[in-house]
């Protein structure tokens, strides 16, 4: 992954935060936060944490979708419903956190500047800055945090948790198929600046080349228990290509997957699946 998305940097010590004021949402109070992902590069994001809560919960990374809005969707204020997965886990008890991906929301950066090959590893990085944050709060049980995400924030959720195993358990709705059958084996999707530009520059964006599909992505984080929401009209991400990564890894037990008759969608029935799953992965 690092041949094509460029090296993970090594960061020590917690990243400094900024926090703003509590914004009461009944049930959940919300806060704007800000976290020093690497010197000088301040993260926007949106922290939520509930009232009724153990003394220490569990807490879900929560990553965003192709939107322009960036966090504010999955934090409630905007886009879709369907999509406000922050808020939703928020309510039901957990502490979640919603940073935006570079060049979405309020968060704009220049990632090539800064030395990275690919804006993907950025994300790579941020997200576990963001694990970071939520480890440093007294609330949190370190031992039970996941990642959650839908489309972008689906491949970012499974990115994430390759490379940082704290993260125990993932969510991924609509994230992901085999670049095989991505657009009939067209990777130029993948290859923009706001993605991975070596998957064109180096490896012509031919999936033969590629020197990892989704099933390593997968099998990085196996054991840890992943939920995969997989549509079976998803045009951006093709279903059978989703079965092949499936059966790639021996359908293991620790994986479950779901086929909704819907397009490139994260339904209500899914959700509650999802959030059950998420429930007996953190228990």
């Amino acid at each position: 992954m690092q041949e094509v998305m460029g090296p993970l940097p090594s960061i020590a010590g917690k990243p400094r935060t900024d926090l703003g004021p509590d914004i009461d949402e009944g049930d959940f109070v919300r806060r704007h936060l800000r976290f020093e992902a690497e010197p000088g590069d301040w993260v926007p994001a949106w922290l939520l944490i509930p009232k009724r809560r153990p003394k220490r919960c569990a807490a879900v990374v929560c990553l965003h979708q192709t939107t322009r809005i960036g966090k504010d969707e999955p934090a409630g204020l905007g886009g879709k419903p369907e999509l406000h997965y922050a808020r939703e886990l928020a309510l039901r008890g957990y502490v979640t956190l919603a940073p935006d991906y570079p060049n979405f929301g309020e968060y704009k950066t220049d990632v090539y500047s800064r030395g990275y090959a690919s804006a993907t590893m950025k994300g790579i990085l941020n997200h576990s800055r963001a694990v970071d944050v939520l480890s440093a709060l007294p609330c949190v049980d370190r031992r039970r945090i996941a990642a959650c995400g839908h489309s972008l924030g689906g491949h970012n959720s499974l990115f994430l948790a390759a490379f940082d195993s704290r993260v125990r358990a993932v969510i991924t709705s609509c994230g992901f198929t085999s670049f095989r059958k991505y657009y009939g084996g067209d990777l130029t999707g993948w290859s923009h600046a706001g993605y991975m530009p070596r998957i064109a520059t180096v490896y012509g964006k031919n999936p033969a080349r590629m020197p990892f599909d989704f099933p390593d992505v997968l099998s990085a984080i196996l054991p840890r228990a992943v939920f995969v929401n997989a549509p079976r009209h998803d045009t951006n991400f093709e279903v059978s290509g989703v079965q092949d990564c499936i059966a790639a890894i021996g359908n293991p037990s620790s994986v479950t997957v779901v086929y909704p008759d819907c397009g490139h969608e994260f339904p209500a029935g899914v959700r509650e699946q999802a959030w059950q799953f998420l429930q007996r992965a953190e228990a």
